[in-house]
């Protein structure tokens, strides 16, 4: 194990049977430029497939498991901070991964600005054969870095709900913290948006956040029907609590044609077709379905079903 003090940098990874994505993920860690000044803190909850026994041959590693009926988005990473030795944290999953070596610097690198208290990246999707090729990362632009900070929280809550959460969509998956940020505001113990509700914290504390899409990893669930049904309908009940703001945006029936559109476009195999459509389908029907619960008072019955339905993801393929 490292010595504390060389420690600039703790990365912060949820494991769960990780041993399907773990290499590829420790394989992006040791091409990093400050792997030196690294350390990466896995609390595992339960792993019987060996993940355990594997991360425990890595010198820069530690492990550190829970009860699995004990896990808790929130919670849980509020424990993997107190373990860290860094100055800065990183948060993300077992089965994001990045081939860039310098991706950890250049989050660190927003850092020199003092006012910052977050980074937060990108998470996109490689042009796999085994991955939807609709949601294949095809970049428009280089990408940027922006700054967000109010002065008050009174600026902060001036915003519409829709501006509100706009200004918050940060991600666990990639996303970079001072250590001092995480002790003096640490995540509610929530099974999902841990992630959005601190960030909507920390601006109304003052302080700055930093989103920068150049700073990218690959990240892919595959949305099987259900999957994006609860996935989706999940987030938008959570966007409405947390911002009293109702994102009824989803698909139209002109997206339907462009599903085969660009299927022929891209020379997708066929079977993406009718993948994407049910995408589509389940996307209206969660929004509706959230839309019905507000319309007809009926969000708290929605609350409590939700609560015990929280859909993981899946490495599944077609």
């Amino acid at each position: 194990m490292r010595n504390n003090k060389e420690i600039k940098i703790s990365v912060v990874v949820p494991v769960k049977n990780g041993m399907d994505t773990l290499p590829r993920f420790i394989e992006g860690i040791q091409k990093q430029s400050l792997l030196s000044s690294c350390e990466v803190v896995i609390i595992d909850s339960g792993s019987d497939d060996g993940s355990v026994e594997y991360l425990k041959t890595f010198d820069f590693i530690k492990v550190i498991s829970i009860d699995p009926k004990t896990f808790n988005h929130g919670a849980t990473r509020n424990l993997g901070v107190t373990h860290c030795n860094g100055e800065f944290v990183l948060m993300t999953v077992q089965d994001a991964w990045t081939t860039d070596t310098k991706f950890l610097e250049r989050m660190v690198d927003h850092f020199k600005d003092v006012s910052v208290m977050g980074v937060c990246g990108q998470q996109v999707i490689p042009h796999h054969k085994d991955k939807n090729p609709h949601e294949w990362f095809r970049p428009q632009s280089k990408g940027s870095a922006k700054k967000v900070k109010f002065k008050t929280k009174e600026a902060f809550l001036t915003l519409s709900p829709k501006e509100q959460r706009l200004s918050c969509g940060w991600d666990d998956v990639v996303a970079m913290y001072r250590k001092q940020a995480l002790v003096d505001l640490p995540f509610q113990p929530l099974v999902f948006g841990e992630d959005m509700l601190w960030a909507k914290m920390a601006l109304e504390k003052g302080y700055a956040l930093v989103y920068d899409s150049t700073v990218r990893v690959f990240h892919y669930h595959f949305q099987f029907p259900e999957y994006t049904y609860k996935r989706v309908l999940i987030s938008k009940f959570f966007i409405y609590k947390c911002f009293n703001y109702f994102d009824a945006r989803t698909y139209n029936y002109k997206d339907y044609i462009l599903i085969v559109y660009r299927n022929f476009k891209w020379n997708c195999a066929p079977k993406w077709i009718l993948h994407n459509f049910n995408i589509i389908t389940n996307h209206r029907k969660a929004t509706h379905t959230l839309g019905s619960a507000i319309k007809n008072n009926k969000i708290e019955a929605l609350e409590t079903e939700l609560a015990l339905n929280i859909p993981q993801g899946s490495q599944n393929k077609i």
